[in-house]
């Protein structure tokens, strides 16, 4: 029996693909030449292995075959197919015929390949651009990355995967990997993984629901938070501003077999796209990870937002993070939904507009959960944040402090929340939600239930210091030891200095 192809293998062959382009255009351009390839190839050998179960099961009747073939997920015409391209992959428009290939598998699918103003998810990746090296360079790139993804390990046929996540979690894999080699601009397309576990376990949906991260970037938060489920009895929706971005949650859906999940392109602050005749849609769920303290993220027009979101207040031009909170709780299910969001911790404490916002959010008894993370977990940006909790079918009138910026693991570049600093967080959340725990402290130095009257006492503020005791206590020095070592030093230096000047003077110094 053949071997099954596993994951690992995937990722190392789809990884040494990358040799292609690095050195000659930025990690967070080349990802997205690697990651539509990946797909084209993935789309290519689910058609193909499909019609040869079809020939097989009408004796070889090409007509009978294509028939059945237009109901299966994908339609690939002949150009658009891998094997076309791999075939072609000397010609000297080599680029062209790739882009085109791109275009008539949009043109195949163009319901699910398309964003409402009809732009396909291909828009923004071309093949054919001078970026990738004069056309001499480029045509040896482009053939050098298609004999790499024809691997004949890189078999995508369904029969020969090792599970059915294996696509997903390979493009996941990339996805993140290129985060971390994209710095800055990693945070705009990619949540860490542990991050986004942590945050589908806090906002567990129950089957049936509808679950939106309306900044989904590739939308791995948001798969994180449907396969929480534990069952496919659940639909995603998402709205992503850049162009690159939505072509990468679209691609990234497909590749876990979400195929009806819907995602927008689009200002969620602008112009949200996610309605249902003249109004927002409402979720069960909404999780995000939005771009901290957003500049000029349309405070103008959030005065006469038609979809009333901003009725609290208008957040600061200068600072969108209350802006996208308030979104959030607005499309959430009135008396049920739950809003998840990663945020500055700025958000916990600012004044002026941003402080009656919070306030109307905590009297309303919206405000569940504040859980501060470690700092640098985050691609881009060292800051520590914070997880926000609103519930709006909240069970207690109190709200959870938890300060887990201790608990990490330590990396050279980048921290990460280990398995049972997620199991920590969760544990504690959830006998907060069940009613185990009282109020105050609950475990030092960790964990704090705060009532209302403390929370006003302390003007709204969140600061989770204010509630959580972090303070450390330094050890008592021991001043005569300290003095005894200090003569020691000094006694040493003076024997240092002497041998110098006897080593000088033999010199002639």
């Amino acid at each position: 029996m053949e071997n099954k192809i596993a994951q690992q293998d995937i990722n190392r062959i789809v990884w040494k693909a990358c040799d292609t382009f690095r050195g000659v255009i930025d990690p967070s351009q080349y990802k997205d030449y690697i990651l539509t390839m990946l797909f084209l190839k993935y789309v290519s050998d689910v058609y193909d292995s499909k019609y040869k179960e079809y020939l097989d099961r009408y004796n070889n009747d090409e007509e009978r075959a294509r028939r059945a073939m237009k109901r299966e997920r994908f339609g690939v015409p002949e150009e658009s197919s891998f094997g076309y391209l791999y075939e072609h992959r000397n010609e000297n428009n080599i680029g062209e015929l790739i882009n085109i290939a791109l275009a008539n598998l949009e043109e195949a699918n163009r319901e699910k390949m398309s964003s409402e103003d009809g732009s396909g998810i291909f828009r923004n990746i071309d093949f054919n651009s001078s970026n990738l090296g004069d056309t001499k360079d480029k045509n040896t790139r482009l053939k050098n990355l298609l004999i790499d993804f024809s691997d004949s390990k890189l078999n995508f046929d369904p029969s020969h995967l090792e599970s059915n996540d294996v696509i997903g979690d390979a493009y996941m894999y990339l996805v993140s990997t290129f985060a971390s080699d994209a710095g800055k601009k990693a945070g705009d397309f990619f949540t860490p993984a542990e991050v986004s576990s942590l945050l589908a376990k806090l906002t567990k949906s129950n089957p049936g629901a509808r679950i939106c991260d309306p900044t989904c970037g590739s939308g791995s938060l948001l798969i994180k938070a449907g396969k929480e489920i534990g069952n496919d009895n659940f639909s995603l929706y998402g709205q992503e501003l850049n162009g690159s971005t939505w072509a990468l949650a679209m691609m990234n859906m497909f590749l876990h077999g979400f195929d009806n999940a819907t995602i927008r392109w689009g200002d969620t602050l602008r112009s949200p796209k996610l309605l249902e005749g003249d109004k927002l849609m409402k979720f069960d769920t909404v999780v995000a990870n939005p771009p901290f303290s957003l500049d000029k993220w349309g405070a103008d027009e959030a005065e006469h937002d038609q979809y009333n979101r901003f009725w609290r207040g208008v957040p600061p031009k200068s600072k969108g993070d209350w802006a996208f909170i308030s979104h959030m709780i607005e499309v959430a299910y009135e008396g049920r939904g739950k809003v998840g969001v990663v945020v500055p911790h700025g958000v916990l404490f600012r004044g002026a507009g941003e402080g009656k916002i919070r306030q109307k959010t905590i009297e309303e008894n919206l405000l569940e959960a504040v859980i501060g993370l470690p700092a640098n977990l985050f691609f881009g940006t060292g800051i520590p944040a914070a997880i926000v909790i609103f519930n709006k079918g909240k069970k207690t009138d109190n709200v959870l402090f938890i300060d887990a910026s201790k608990k990490f693991e330590s990396g050279k570049n980048q921290n990460k929340l280990r398995p049972q600093d997620i199991d920590h967080i969760i544990t504690t959340y959830r006998n907060f939600t069940k009613g185990k725990l009282s109020e105050g402290v609950v475990e030092d130095k960790y964990a704090y239930i705060a009532t209302p009257n403390e929370i006003a006492e302390n003007d709204y503020n969140l600061n989770i210091p204010r509630y959580v005791d972090t303070f450390e206590e330094e050890a008592e020095i021991d001043i005569p030891a300290v003095q005894q070592e200090i003569d020691k030093l000094e006694k040493e230096l003076t024997e240092v200095q002497g041998k110098m000047k006897e080593y000088l003077k033999e010199l002639g110094y």
